[in-house]
Formats: structure tokens, C-alpha cells, sequence
């Protein structure tokens, strides 16, 4: 019986490496790749995310084993939620026999809004990044990434005017490192609360009334933005880290107006 043709081909990256010069990072990025979700509500969400995949390689081993990582991409899987996560990145530190290792994904995550006072539905878009790591020796962490679009308007406008205010659309983001799962949802409809309105997909007549009348209502420098925003995070039992940023996209200014502000929670 012949043996297989890669039977006598050398594995050149698993010889020995004589610099003795541990790597922090390798692998795989810059992968797009189809990614099912599981949401909030139980429905499955399919989207295409940027995929980077990497491991930590001792100082005594030349390469890596690159094919590894898009084979555990391959591999059938439920929807994925945080445990899933959690699930695939022991699942790859195990195949690529490492002690740390860490999984990125950045993709495009769709949330149905219902206008204000029509109740007409419309898919959002939110950009948001979830990232799976375990360091050497720790636990793994998960952490989480969203930037959503608000409106925000200004409250020097308001007070110095006679009618009107100017305002902007803001994207805000946050991050956080969690001590437990949390949803896209969650921190986008924080944010969206502390803004001066959130944004609609389709709005008609009356719901441009409504989000008009509710950003005048409600006005907000950058500044008043991240604090609020803070605040809410900082009673939040499942976050452990973060950093929350707002670039309000002036209206009136060829520039943007920016803050942020980051903390770590007991």
C-alpha cells in the first residue's frame, strides 16, 4: 500500500528555533468570513465578519501552524453567542497546542428600531467588535465593542439663539471588558439613551416631528455625553473595564468636537 503523498514531506515550522525568542502574536487577520449570530431575541443573524486569530508560539518553535485556525472556522458550530466564543478560542489554543491565544472579530450588526409615533420598523446598522483572549497563566476575558449613531445638540446653541439649535449626528463607542456576557443591544441602547435622540433607519412626518422635538428637548455638549454614558457604566455589574468616546460631527465646524473617558470597576 503506497503511503499518502504528504507522508514524506517535512514539517519545517514545527524544527526547532535557536534564537530562543518567544512570539506574543501569530497567526491569521485580515479574514473575511461568514458569521452566524445568535441574538438578543433568539433570532439568528448572518453577517460577514473581519476574522484575526492568533496564538502565542514558545521560543523554541519555528512556526505555527497557519492552516489550523481557518480549519477551526470551518468546523460546524451553533450561532454564536459569548460562550461560543469563549468555546472556539479554548477549542483553537488546544489545536495549536498554546497557553494564550486571543480571536477578533469586527463586523456589521443589524438591530430593528421602531419609529416613535408611526411604528414603522427599520434594520439599523451598528459596527461592533468582539474579542476573546486568554493571556498566559489567566482566565479568559471577552470583551466587547460598539459604535452607535445618535444625535446630539448643543446646548450653547439653544440658550444663545433665538429660535433653533444647531446639532449633529455623534458616534459614540464603547468598550468594555466584561466579567460577564453581554449583548450588542445592551450597550447600544445605552448609549442611545443618554444621547439627545437616537436615529431611525425610516421615520415619517411625525416621527421627524418627535425626534426633533425630543433632541431640543435634550441637549447635550460631547463633554455631557461620555459622562452620562460613564456613569451608566460605572453601575454596571457586568462590566469590569471601560472606555466610552463620542465624535459629535459638527454641523457648523469643518471639524469634529471629541471626548473620552475610560475607568475600571470595583
Amino acid at each position: 500500500m503506497n503511503a499518502p503523498d504528504n507522508f514524506f514531506l517535512p514539517d519545517v515550522q514545527a524544527t526547532i528555533d535557536t534564537r530562543q525568542l518567544a512570539i506574543h502574536k501569530v497567526g491569521v487577520k485580515g479574514l473575511r468570513y461568514p458569521l452566524a449570530l445568535a441574538g438578543a431575541d433568539g433570532r439568528v443573524q448572518n453577517t460577514i465578519a473581519q476574522v484575526a486569530m492568533s496564538v502565542g508560539l514558545p521560543p523554541e518553535v519555528k512556526g505555527t501552524h497557519m492552516s489550523r485556525f481557518v480549519e477551526i472556522l470551518e468546523r460546524p458550530r451553533a450561532p454564536l453567542d459569548s460562550a461560543g466564543l469563549l468555546a472556539m478560542l479554548e477549542e483553537m489554543l488546544l489545536r495549536l497546542d498554546a497557553q494564550s491565544g486571543c480571536i477578533e472579530l469586527d463586523f456589521p450588526y443589524f438591530i430593528t428600531k421602531t419609529a416613535p409615533v408611526s411604528g414603522v420598523e427599520s434594520l439599523l446598522d451598528y459596527d461592533v467588535r468582539l474579542v476573546a483572549e486568554r493571556r498566559e497563566g489567566q482566565r479568559a476575558e471577552l470583551s466587547i465593542e460598539i459604535v452607535a449613531p445618535v444625535t446630539s445638540l448643543c446646548p450653547c446653541s439653544k440658550e444663545i439663539s433665538e429660535y433653533g439649535a444647531h446639532n449633529q449626528r455623534s458616534h459614540i463607542t464603547i468598550a468594555a471588558r466584561l466579567r460577564a456576557p453581554m449583548t450588542p443591544e445592551a450597550l447600544v441602547r445605552l448609549a442611545e439613551e443618554e444621547a439627545s435622540c437616537e436615529v431611525f433607519g425610516l421615520l415619517k412626518r411625525p416621527d421627524e416631528k418627535w425626534v426633533t422635538e425630543r433632541a431640543y428637548d435634550n441637549p447635550k455638549f460631547v463633554e455631557d455625553l461620555v459622562r452620562d454614558i460613564a456613569l451608566r457604566l460605572m453601575r454596571e455589574p457586568a462590566v469590569a473595564e471601560w472606555t466610552v468616546k463620542s465624535e459629535n460631527f459638527e454641523s457648523i465646524h469643518n471639524h469634529s468636537a471629541y471626548a473620552e473617558i475610560s475607568g475600571v470597576n470595583a
